[in-house]
């Protein structure tokens, strides 16, 4: 599995995967490509637009993560079955899973010849912990002592210092982080985008730095035509694991799905990420072998803005009600073409803790009960909702489903709210203008059940963009993740996930799968358990 994971806000209606058994690729020429292998050659693979500039701790969505994970490396990662592996790290380790030690590798340095130091992790994440520099990804580092210092939580407020007590550096290579309490799960965490290091050079400019990253990992970045395409080349003195067999990489960006499939069949471009529902139904007959079809780990569900009228004093009924009225089965067997498969809780297969039934009744779908839930709970506030989605990411036409089964099922009208782009998505949501609800879909940042949870309900956590808070739920989170060992966290998140139901921060929908292809100029293509194309194993081959 390729390097440093992302949080990501998921793009597309197509895009994630669990088990890291190969499809597709191989032996070479086997699935179609021509020629023999061109160790320098560039390939090319769909992406839209980023958010944002290709800053780490800037990055929460899977347009970016992509391009900024080919140019930045961790400290860890994760094998197939959810292993931690070091990376940049020689070693992550604790006595009491409060005061952790990271021993850095030597010798390895950023793509500006400076060196990767201990000073380089360090000073990066007080930089993103901030409250100054507004970053999104700055809760992420809300567990290590003196945050609070660096990052009030009242809002206005001024930080009382430039650096977070927790973080101390010992040498070149090592450095200590103590938490707040002891959180088991913690060196998992170090795997996130969030956590990469930066050299010296981007505190002197870091608007420039975004528009020209410097990194330390696989790819350095060469150019950003913005709207049409990022490239990065090969670092070729690069130290981690997963040394990259090609020349580097092309990031072409398109605005919709159909017609990235489009000129992959005209091999003008070798790799997508998705396939749009439209092309889902002939996609394995046009691409043969070359069509991928795998399970990742993430999840699409219907999340709600509880900042508008509508939903600021929401009875759990009435949103049980409405997962009720989604008749799940026939809308992944029909509209998704049997590419995903019906969720039933809200932590993704895959991943350490996953439990089968999480969710009990609430995602089978019973139009009498789901009416009848609605109205206990004093009805849907104007008898009417409207879920937002991004137009580009394939997402229109099961949108559709969904509302014509909450209608039929319970006389609710609901319509579909369709932003141009997945950008205008994300800033409706983070501007909190979503009229009613919106499309939701998460892929895993590190494989533990607590990403699914702490990260998205937690009060005021990085990827709660609904405003969903609930003390209880806060208390029971903060319980499990004082526990003491991973285990017992992860035992303690099983049941925090099965009392979801009584809260519905969120409506599971279904588990995602990668349902992709690539064209007849590469092989060795495969996907990591987060959904991405494994950059770094594609072969190019020569015409």
């Amino acid at each position: 599995m390729r390097g440093a994971t992302s949080a990501k806000w998921v793009a597309g209606a197509a895009i994630i995967a669990l088990a890291a058994t190969a499809c597709g690729g191989g032996d070479k020429g086997s699935d179609g490509a021509q020629g023999a292998v061109d160790p320098n050659g560039i390939f090319s693979v769909e992406l839209g637009e980023p958010e944002n500039t290709l800053v780490p701790s800037n990055t929460q969505e899977s347009n970016g993560s992509l391009a900024v994970n080919s140019i930045f490396s961790q400290l860890v990662d994760y094998d197939a079955q959810g292993k931690l592996t070091m990376v940049n790290a020689e070693s992550v380790t604790s006595s009491d899973s409060k005061l952790w030690t990271v021993k850095l590798k030597k010798d390895w340095k950023f793509h500006d010849g400076t060196p990767v130091t201990a000073n380089s992790y360090v000073n990066a994440w007080n930089w993103a912990a901030n409250v100054n520099n507004a970053q999104l990804n700055s809760s992420w580092f809300d567990a290590i002592k003196g945050y609070t210092d660096v990052h009030p939580a009242e809002k206005g407020a001024k930080p009382t210092a430039d650096k977070m007590s927790g973080l101390k550096v010992v040498d070149d290579t090592t450095f200590t982080i103590e938490l707040n309490a002891p959180l088991p799960y913690f060196a998992y965490k170090l795997g996130y985008t969030a956590y990469s290091p930066l050299p010296d050079s981007f505190f002197k400019d870091p608007k420039a730095a975004g528009e020209h990253p410097i990194g330390n990992g696989p790819y350095k970045f060469e150019s950003w035509d913005h709207k049409k395409q990022i490239k990065v080349v090969r670092y070729d003195d690069y130290k981690g694991p997963d040394k990259a067999k090609n020349g580097g990489v092309i990031f072409k960006n398109y605005t919709t799905l159909e017609v990235a499939y489009q000129d992959l069949k005209a091999n003008n471009v070798d790799v997508l990420r998705q396939i749009g529902p439209k092309d889902l139904p002939l996609y394995r007959q046009d691409l043969g072998k070359r069509a991928v079809d795998k399970p990742y780990s993430a999840i699409q569900t219907i999340a709600f803005a509880f900042y508008t009228d509508q939903w600021k004093n929401a009875n759990p009924k009435v949103l049980q009600g409405l997962s009720m009225a989604i008749d799940r089965n026939t809308i992944t067997k029909t509209v998704l073409n049997g590419t995903r498969e019906p969720a039933d809780g809200w932590v993704a297969k895959g991943v350490l803790g996953y439990q089968p039934d999480a969710a009990g009744d609430i995602t089978k779908y019973d139009p009498a009960k789901a009416k009848q839930l609605i109205q206990d709970g004093g009805g849907v506030p104007g008898n009417q909702v409207s879920i937002q989605y991004n137009s580009d990411g394939g997402h229109k036409e099961w949108v559709d489903a969904v509302c014509n089964s909450i209608t039929q099922a319970t006389g609710v009208k609901c319509v579909g709210d369709g932003k141009a782009d997945f950008q205008a998505d994300l800033q409706a949501r983070k501007g909190k203008q979503v009229k009613s609800l919106y499309r939701s879909g998460w892929v895993l940042d590190y494989p533990v059940n607590a990403n699914f949870i702490s990260d998205l309900f937690r009060t005021d956590a990085g990827g709660n963009q609904g405003g969903f808070s609930n003390k209880a739920l806060d208390e029971k989170i903060a319980k499990a993740d004082s526990a003491a060992s991973l285990d017992d966290s992860v035992k303690q998140y099983q049941a925090v996930e099965k009392d979801l139901v009584n809260y519905m921060p969120s409506i599971p929908l279904w588990y995602y799968k990668v349902n992709a292809g690539y064209s007849t100029k590469v092989s060795d293509v495969d996907y990591n358990q987060q959904g991405d194309p494994v950059l770094t194993d594609i072969q190019v081959h020569k015409k």
